[in-house]
């Protein structure tokens, strides 16, 4: 298993960096879970006959779990020590059990320790979100330059920090 490289917008981040992709397999389960995890028990995302009555061919992911997942793709790649600051997307095709989706993003501005990422994700009815997502670092922290996850590490431990220090 590949662990992600940690960096920081203040660190590295210029406009037109291109982060690197994320799969992500939509399953059944995926799609219930952030269901219930969000509280949304609107039957279409976890009722298949329901979903079809409504004319979906089966369940749906809901836009909390997608915006779940939109900010675990940028802070995976930004790091732990960095903040969500926003998150603005929009739905467009469903993510259905059995799609792929897969998701990208670059960097549109950097503006000191704030970066601006536009983010997409797609499956194979098309386009099923879009937006942009701010993060920056807490103020006054940064990640030195170069600061990695350590390889092989089980805990979230960053090279160049002190133990305890994430």
């Amino acid at each position: 298993m590949e662990l992600p490289v940690f960096r920081c917008a203040e660190a590295w981040a210029t406009t037109g960096d291109e982060l690197p992709p994320l799969t992500v397999p939509v399953t059944r389960t995926l799609i219930i879970a952030g269901a219930v995890a969000s509280r949304d028990y609107q039957d279409v995302h976890h009722d298949a006959a329901a979903a079809r009555e409504k004319g979906s061919p089966d369940v749906f992911m809901n836009i909390l779990t997608t915006n779940g997942l939109v900010g675990r793709y940028v802070t995976d790649h930004f790091g732990p020590r960095c903040v969500l600051r926003k998150a603005a997307i929009r739905l467009g095709a469903p993510n259905h059990p059995g799609d792929t989706m897969v998701v990208s993003g670059t960097v549109t501005a950097v503006d000191g320790d704030t970066a601006h990422v536009r983010v997409v994700g797609t499956n194979g009815l098309g386009r099923h979100v879009t937006g942009t997502v701010t993060v920056g670092l807490p103020e006054g922290r940064s990640i030195p330059e170069g600061a990695g996850r350590l390889e092989g590490a089980s805990s979230p431990k960053v090279a160049g920090l002190p133990e305890g220090a994430v």
